[in-house]
């Protein structure tokens, strides 16, 4: 699991906790975006911050089953998970 979030992954009892991987070298891909497009429906709340390895910085936000994206993600130059890529000049990656 913790290869397709692109994360650590750790249970706390009835939970599953996702954290920065500073042991491994995890690498973004559609099959972390899909994983967290998937996992909407079982997340009450929360919110995941990533950043690319070229500094791009998007995050997921859970809300009522629903997940929305902040920022462009650097992965697949979208504004929402697996949207049309938009082009914005690297100084507005954030």
């Amino acid at each position: 699991m913790a290869e397709e979030a692109g994360a650590s992954v750790v249970r706390d009892g009835d939970w599953i906790e996702f954290g920065y991987d500073d042991e491994g070298d995890p690498k973004w891909s559609d099959q972390a975006t899909a994983f967290y497009v998937a996992i909407a429906p079982f997340v009450r709340s929360g919110t995941v911050h990533v950043e690319g390895e070229d500094g791009a910085r998007w995050s997921y936000t859970y809300a009522g089953g629903q997940v929305t994206q902040q920022g462009w993600n650097g992965w697949d130059g979208s504004v929402e998970p697996f949207g049309e890529p938009v082009d914005f000049p690297s100084q507005d990656r954030s």
